[in-house]
């Protein structure tokens, strides 16, 4: 890389406003990708990776388009996308203040059912945190971004008008619990469950969850089954930005990049900043 384009993407990296206003376009655009393949009565044709998890050509090509922009915005930056990593790429983050993470198409089981609760989700991670992270889904027109504390916003289907996102205040009341539409409750989320009061329970598919809590829908979203950093960073990114956190049980928060060769998370809580975490560590880890 010349010196010229060094200093330009430093520039870039160093002014989060404009590159998350790019990555929110990018996230639109992969998005219109992934509807061209995206049909109400189901996706027929997904094949199944290594891993067991499904795989369509929308994951595909959505991931190929993201890739391409990322690599002209940011040439120097690593990318990590869900569909290479899982033919074996590992690059050796070890020595990277950045890199990308990106899910092309998060919530594959509910966009080959028909459902439109799947997401676009593209982060940048600086030194294992997520800095700034871009949720899109495509078939509801909802977006959510952030690129610090305080700068999480939620576009509606126009893209253009953005209003400001804050995780709320838990009620009195009870908590609403956000959890998976692919993944049943099991004992061990229940176990942790009966620590709260807990008034209403709704489930969403993909990084909508994260959000859900971000927009102040939910105040909590706790996951004990597996996931992979890509599915989380972007999501992260955007409840970091409206003041929640994304901790594992013991309340540290998830990072990124790190020693795991197959970028998996820890189990993890994403909750609202007046929701504790009581007896975490003697009743659930």
């Amino acid at each position: 890389m010349s010196s010229n384009n060094a200093q330009s993407q430093s520039k870039i990296l160093n002014y989060l406003p404009a590159l998350c206003n790019q990555i929110r376009r990018l996230a639109i655009e992969a998005g219109e990708v992934t509807l061209e393949f995206f049909d109400e009565a189901g996706y027929q044709g997904a094949d199944v990776k290594g891993d067991g998890s499904p795989v369509t050509l929308a994951d595909q090509k959505a991931e190929v388009l993201i890739e391409q922009a990322l690599k002209e915005i940011t040439p120097e930056v690593i990318i990590v996308g869900e569909e290479a990593a899982s033919e074996g790429y590992r690059p050796d983050l070890s020595n990277e203040e950045y890199f990308w993470l990106v899910d092309p198409l998060d919530g594959t089981k509910e966009f080959i059912s028909g459902s439109g609760d799947y997401t676009v989700n593209i982060a940048l991670i600086k030194n294992g945190v997520p800095v700034l992270g871009v949720v899109y889904a495509p078939v509801s027109g909802d977006l959510y971004a952030a690129h610090g504390e305080g700068t999480a916003v939620k576009y509606n289907d126009d893209n253009e008008t953005e209003k400001s996102i804050r995780v709320r205040k838990a009620p009195d009341e009870g908590l609403t619990i956000v959890s998976s539409k692919s993944h049943g409750s099991g004992e061990v989320l229940d176990n942790f469950l009966s620590h709260y009061m807990i008034k209403k329970q709704i489930k969403r598919g993909s990084s909508l969850k994260i959000c859900s809590v971000a927009a102040g829908k939910a105040d909590m979203y706790p996951r004990f089954g597996p996931t992979c950093e890509w599915d989380t960073a972007a999501g992260h990114a955007v409840l970091l930005g409206a003041g929640g956190y994304l901790t594992d049980v013991k309340g540290k928060e998830l990072s990124y990049g790190g020693a795991d060769p197959k970028f998996l998370n820890p189990e993890f809580i994403a909750r609202s900043a007046s929701v504790d975490l009581p007896q975490v560590e003697e009743d659930v880890a």
